[in-house]
């Protein structure tokens, strides 16, 4: 789940300071379980609006922001206000603000982010989230009993441990518990610490190169 957290009124309002009337588009997957983006969210931003003088035209809720096809068929439905609006507020993540934009470039209207993106991450309660992954392209969890060193150790090593830790807790954040300490319980429990005494070979960055493109229908074919 990307997880993102709402930026502070006083920058939304200087993103809108030439814009009059303004579409709404939030996301009913990630950022309505960041309280960021759902239907409640986009109500309360919509009265904040008005209070500022705006007019808020209308709103879109997708299930998903960050769907190009299924965005693209459901922005058909604010077809008119698009035609009036000075600018689109996006209260999704990085990814569906982008998505926006592709959807919306014709009409040639400017699409502002409510929110920022935080991370990729688990949820642990409602409204509490904790990073699990970077996508660094090359996933370790194979080897490190399913605790990921590149997220949870604050110097991302992967020949760990860095001898800096104390009573099991990170000397970069002493309040985070160390990621090899974890690794090291999580594969003596698994029987498997044999899996530490091979040195790692260092990551391969080319496989995070920006930006990144997956064709999985590609990838379907060249299996069969």
């Amino acid at each position: 789940m990307v997880i993102s957290d709402r930026k502070p009124m006083e920058e939304i309002l200087g993103f809108l300071k030439d814009a009059e009337k303004v579409i709404l588009v939030g996301c009913n997957q990630c950022a309505a379980a960041s309280k960021t983006g759902g239907e409640p969210e986009i109500n309360e931003m919509k009265e904040l609006l008005e209070a500022e003088g705006k007019e808020v035209l209308g709103y879109l809720l997708p299930d998903t922001a960050c769907n190009l096809l299924l965005g693209k068929k459901e922005m058909k439905s604010l077809k008119n206000e698009l035609k009036e609006a000075d600018a689109i507020l996006s209260l999704a993540c990085g990814d569906g603000t982008q998505t926006i934009v592709k959807n919306v470039k014709k009409q040639n209207i400017p699409v502002y982010p409510a929110n920022n993106t935080l991370f990729i991450g688990e949820v642990e309660r409602v409204g509490q989230f904790e990073e699990a992954c970077k996508a660094c392209g090359e996933c370790e969890l194979g080897w490190t009993g399913g605790i990921c060193p590149v997220t949870m150790c604050a110097k991302g090593l992967i020949n760990g441990a860095c001898g800096g830790a104390k009573n099991g807790k990170c000397e970069v954040s002493p309040d985070n518990d160390c990621a090899w300490v974890m690794i090291y319980e999580r594969l003596k429990d698994l029987d498997q610490l044999e899996n530490l005494m091979e040195v790692r070979a260092p990551k391969d960055y080319s496989k995070q190169l920006n930006p990144r493109k997956h064709n999985a229908n590609k990838k379907v074919e060249a299996e069969a």
